[in-house]
C-alpha cells in the first residue's frame, strides 16, 4: 500500500528484456534505506518487488501483464522514474490509498502554465473515466493528485510547485503515456453494487411457470 507521495526520482540503470517480461535495475538512494529483498517499491505508480539490493540500486521483475498495462515497457536506460516505498503503520498519510495496481494508461494532451502551477489534461478510455470524479483522487505515475475537472474524454489536474519539483510528471510532454490508478473506493462500490444486481437477475431467471407449479403455487 502506498500514499502517492513520491520520495525520490530514480533512474533506470539497465533493462534486461525477456520475450514479454523484463528485469529493471534502478539507481536510487533514499528508498533503499531500511529496504530489504522482498519489499515493495512503487515505480511510476507500479508496485514492484525488490529482488536484489546494492548500495546505490535495486532490481525488480516486471511481468508481461505489468508491461502491457503500464508505461514501464517504454522505459529505457537513463529514464527517470518516480519512486515510493510501501507505507508503514504509523507513517503520516499525506496522499490517498494507492495500491500500486495500475488500471490502465492515459495520454497527456495538454500542459498549461498558470502562475505557480501547471494544468495537465489527460485523455483516458471511458472504462477508466467512469471512476474519475471532480475533487476525487487519482494516482498519475504514482503521484497522488486531486481531479479538478472531468470532461467527456479527458480529465484535468493542477500540479503545485513542490510536486513539480519532486516528481517527473511535469517533465513529460503532450503525447506522453502515464500510468493511472483510479480511487479504489469507487471500484469497490461498483463491485458490491454489481453483485446485488447479479444475484437479483439470477433469481429472476430461476423463477418460471414450472418452478411455481413444482412448488405448489398452481
Amino acid at each position: 500500500m502506498f500514499t502517492g507521495i513520491i520520495e525520490e526520482i530514480g533512474v533506470i540503470k539497465s533493462i534486461r528484456s525477456g520475450v514479454r517480461s523484463a528485469v529493471l535495475e534502478i539507481s536510487a538512494s533514499k528508498v533503499l534505506t531500511a529496504t530489504q529483498i522482498g519489499d515493495s517499491i512503487s515505480v511510476n505508480g507500479v508496485c514492484l518487488t525488490v529482488t536484489t539490493l546494492g548500495s546505490t540500486f535495486f532490481t525488480a521483475d516486471a511481468m508481461p501483464e505489468t508491461l502491457k498495462r503500464s508505461n514501464l515497457g517504454e522505459l529505457r536506460s537513463g529514464s527517470p522514474v518516480n519512486l515510493e516505498r510501501a507505507l508503514r503503520l504509523g507513517d503520516r498519510f499525506g496522499g490517498h490509498i494507492v495500491s500500486g495496481h495500475i488500471d490502465g494508461t492515459g495520454t497527456i494532451v495538454n500542459m498549461k502554465e498558470d502562475e505557480n502551477a501547471i494544468w495537465i489534461s489527460i485523455a483516458a478510455d471511458a472504462s477508466l473515466l467512469r471512476y474519475v470524479i471532480d475533487k476525487g483522487s487519482i494516482a498519475i505515475d504514482g503521484v497522488s493528485l486531486t481531479v479538478v475537472r472531468v470532461e467527456e474524454n479527458q480529465f484535468n489536474v493542477s500540479v503545485i510547485p513542490h510536486t513539480r519539483k519532486e516528481t517527473i510528471l511535469c517533465d513529460k510532454t503532450p503525447g506522453s503515456k502515464v500510468n493511472l490508478e483510479c480511487d479504489v473506493v469507487a471500484k469497490y462500490i461498483e463491485r458490491f453494487s454489481g453483485f446485488g444486481k447479479q444475484e437479483l437477475n439470477e433469481a429472476k431467471k430461476d423463477i418460471s411457470m414450472n418452478f411455481l407449479k413444482e412448488n405448489g403455487y398452481f
